[in-house]
């Protein structure tokens, strides 16, 4: 039995089979021990489903850290907490302890205990000293039948104690419907309806009440404050910066719903990563590589996350592939408002050495391929009004990489950069931004094969943050550039390389320290 509830009965079945196998023990002790097991097993189902509907709330608004006032069960404690990330928390208020007198042990015999606090004492004395922790919730959880409920309402709401999207739930306000009755004279029954009074001309706030249980309260904070509230707050300047633009927030203005998307590399490492954050943020998404089968693993992937998004195949170096994935897109969803523009190639050889075959097969993927896409793209872009490009170019666009030798890649990149920073400006007041981004070099399984870990060491010792780039660092800034976040933004080359490009002169000083004394200039000037 995998649940705790389970785990109860299972120890009381044990416990059973002792006692029926000892004359020694009582048989009202076996009889108490009968009822204790029905009543678990019964409960189990119930409970589970109890606390699966505070999972999912949980993890609806991605909550990390969570405020319980009141006596909750502690099986819903636990639920809460396995649905938390490792660094989540949970703050668990109470007069008393919630399973006797070690609560706080019982809670760390789970392996979620450690996310759960137990604070026993007076629960004014404990929001508090929360407030004077500037402890900040995504939920709080209030049981309304209990003294001074809408006291600890009224202090979470004025000392900020719920973030700026945080929820309040309140659970029993409705009392199995009592508080709707005339004649009503229960101490607690009057108490749950001035709290449902108060948060009803509460104007900071909106509210549901759910008919489930003995009634759940959901609160949020109003997304724009009403003027009864701004009206207290004098000082207040209303402009863009407070209301947000065009009243979005500036996390709601990252979001990328309904827009629509390619990614050309998308098959594999950046491009992959690309892809799952355009659609995490909320657009369709075309996945679209040379190989086919890669497009479809991802655009599989994308699709278990309830992604939209189709795979295509695609040699960019080809006008004629490159015209029909625009015009599948097109026919599939109507229009194109982000084109990644990510596939390209590397094949390293020494100068002297790269053959016409060679500078031409990287220059029709990296910078003709990427022309055909931009042009493409930015046609249906220029006729809508609006648009965003986003072009992938390299570290190798500001530096020369060393030790390795790639005459044909690094051009081919400053090119990248060139034409992004031309069609920037060219297209910018037309509605269309055309941007770029310079990974350093990025971490993939290709790059830990045992011929290249001489070539790792050099590098980890060239870049500031002592690690290679993940994929993953890069996946903000295709979402902030996709984004109406970015539309002042356009001809600019986000680098994104661990200060790498920054360091030109850590050759110097690793010859100078190593060489000691007698290699020291003598003046300041480098030599």
């Amino acid at each position: 039995m995998e649940t705790p509830m389970g785990s109860i009965a299972e120890n009381l079945l044990k416990a059973q089979e002792i006692a029926l196998n000892d004359s020694r023990v009582p048989e009202q002790l076996k009889n108490y021990l009968q009822k204790a097991l029905v009543v678990a097993l019964g409960l189990d189902p119930y409970l589970v489903a109890m606390a699966t509907s505070k999972r999912m709330f949980i993890h609806l608004i991605r909550a990390r850290k969570i405020l319980l006032i009141g006596k909750l069960k502690g099986y819903s404690i636990l639920a809460i907490a396995e649905e938390l990330p490792d660094d989540g928390k949970i703050f668990a208020c109470a007069e008393v302890p919630y399973l006797g007198v070690n609560s706080q042990e019982a809670f760390d015999y789970s392996s979620d205990g450690k996310k759960i606090s137990m604070r026993v004492g007076p629960i004014a004395d404990t929001l508090e000293a929360l407030h004077a922790e500037d402890e900040h919730f995504d939920i709080v959880f209030i049981d309304a039948d209990q003294r001074n409920a809408v006291n600890y309402y009224s202090f979470v709401m004025d000392n900020h104690l719920l973030r700026m999207d945080g929820v309040i739930c309140v659970e029993n306000t409705l009392m199995k419907g009592q508080v709707y009755l005339e004649n009503i004279s229960e101490e607690n029954v009057l108490a749950v309806r001035k709290l449902n009074a108060v948060i009803n001309s509460d104007p900071r706030v909106e509210q549901i009440i759910l008919p489930v249980q003995s009634g759940l309260s959901i609160i949020r904070r109003s997304p724009v404050p009403p003027d009864a509230v701004i009206e207290s707050k004098k000082e207040v300047t209303r402009d863009d910066v407070f209301w947000g633009y065009n009243k979005r927030r500036i996390l709601d203005r990252l979001r990328l719903d309904d827009k629509v998307a390619y990614i050309t590399g998308g098959g594999q490492g950046i491009g992959r990563a690309f892809a799952h954050a355009l659609g995490e943020a909320g657009a369709k998404v075309a996945v679209v590589d040379l190989v086919l089968a890669k497009a479809e693993a991802v655009a599989r992937e994308l699709s278990l996350k309830g992604i939209k998004s189709i795979a295509l195949a695609a040699d960019v170096s080809k006008p004629e592939d490159v015209q029909r994935i625009v015009d599948t897109i097109i026919a599939r969803w109507g229009t194109i408002d982000i084109a990644c523009n990510n596939a390209g190639i590397n094949m390293n050889s020494a100068s002297e050495d790269t053959s016409l075959e060679e500078w031409d097969k990287t220059f029709n993927v990296n910078l003709r391929g990427l022309f055909l896409c931009c042009q493409a793209a930015g046609r249906i872009m220029l006729n809508q009004g609006y648009g965003k490009i986003i072009n992938t170019a390299s570290m190798a666009s500001l530096i020369v990489p060393h030790p390795q030798k790639q005459l044909a890649y690094n051009a081919s990149k400053a090119g990248v950069v060139k034409l992004t920073q031309t069609l920037g400006t060219e297209w910018i007041d037309r509605g269309v931004k055309v941007n770029c981004i310079s990974p350093g070099i990025v971490d993939t399984p290709l790059i830990h094969s045992p011929e290249l870990q001489p070539l790792v060491q050099r590098w980890l010792a060239d870049i500031p943050a002592a690690r290679l780039a993940r994929v993953t660092d890069l996946q903000a800034a295709v979402v902030y550039l996709a984004s109406e976040a970015s539309d002042y933004m356009t001809g600019h080359n986000l680098v994104i390389e661990g200060g790498q490009s920054l360091w030109l002169i850590e050759s110097y000083f690793s010859i100078y320290w190593l060489g000691g004394e007698d290699n020291k200039p003598s003046s300041g000037v480098l030599q």
